[in-house]
């Protein structure tokens, strides 16, 4: 495996197709289509929608508070400006220890603060920062393995009880895409489900308005919530299950160190390495001990010396 430095983690986010708009990074999926007209996708999509914001300089009415001999107000004065997501936790450990004074590290040191943090497994500060991300083009094979991880995220995910299906879009598998006859079962299948959820609604659809006792619902939201509660059973894994995923740094560099393991199943590793690549554009600091290799198959992994932090 050949490791990768910031300026390599940089190359595959463009390589990636990555982009920072206004600060906040994306890779995107493009979609495609079978001959009949089946959405689908091929990798995941991944765009940051929230991260923190820091009001350091409310802080001063607090540290004005102290001995004027301490020095504190200077905290305030540091001319080097943070992402609010370091400047967040960063200034959370301070507090622990009341380092506002000239002795304290400064935001110039800040890289150096967090490996100190990292190494010695003092990972809690980084509870306080959270960022949310959109991910799209990810099969339900892989949201049922991603929201086991419910210490310190958020999930909020599409509810296909409460969609039609004219939602429907597909995910193929990596190992698919390089095998024409795997590919060609894939589109195959996909449309087969696709027509038969169709086939399935519409007739659910009759036997409710023919009065069926167990279809019946006094609303349209209802009336709709049960035909497409049912025909929903006929899914494979293979559907589309978009969400919005929202995790503390603690939390995501867990998921990074366990999902973009060389040893993680290939779709869920290609998720979390995106994942990864979005969260080091944005705060380059709170997750640069990691370092991304390139596997055998020309696939890529993440690893860091300060595991569990």
């Amino acid at each position: 495996m050949e490791p990768t430095g910031s300026e390599g983690t940089r190359e595959l986010f463009e390589d990636y197709g990555g982009t920072v708009a206004d600060g906040f990074p994306s890779i995107h999926s493009p979609v495609r289509h079978t001959a009949s007209g089946t959405a689908y996708l091929r990798s995941p999509g991944v765009v940051l929608l929230a991260k923190p914001q820091t009001n350091v300089a409310g802080l001063a009415g607090f540290l004005e508070g102290f001995d004027a001999s301490l020095r504190f107000p200077g905290y305030l004065d540091d001319p080097t400006p943070l992402p609010g997501s370091s400047q967040l936790a960063k200034t959370a450990g301070q507090v622990c220890y009341a380092s506002f004074g000239a002795r304290r590290t400064t935001n110039e040191n800040a890289a150096k603060y967090f490996e100190r943090l990292t190494s010695a497994g003092h990972g809690s500060v980084l509870e306080h920062a959270s960022f949310s991300f959109l991910l799209y083009g990810i099969s339900r094979s892989v949201t049922h393995e991603l929201v086991r991880h419910r210490a310190g995220v958020g999930v909020s995910q599409i509810s296909q009880r409460y969609v039609s299906g004219a939602v429907l879009r597909f995910v193929e598998r990596p190992e698919y895409v390089e095998d024409a006859e795997l590919h060609r079962l894939f589109e195959e299948r996909v449309d087969g489900a696709a027509a038969g959820y169709e086939s399935l609604a519409g007739r659910l659809l009759e036997l409710q308005e023919g009065g069926s006792g167990k279809l019946s619902a006094d609303y349209k939201t209802d009336a709709r919530k049960k035909v497409q509660q049912t025909a929903r059973s006929l899914l494979p894994n293979e559907t589309e299950a978009p969400m919005v995923f929202t995790g503390n740094v603690r939390a995501l560099r867990h998921i990074i160190e366990m999902r973009a393991d060389a040893h993680a199943e290939s779709e869920i590793r290609n998720l979390a390495v995106r994942l990864f690549l979005c969260l080091s554009a944005a705060d380059p600091i709170l997750f640069g001990d990691y370092r991304v290799e390139e596997l055998p198959d020309g696939t890529h992994t993440v690893t860091t010396e300060h595991r569990k932090a």
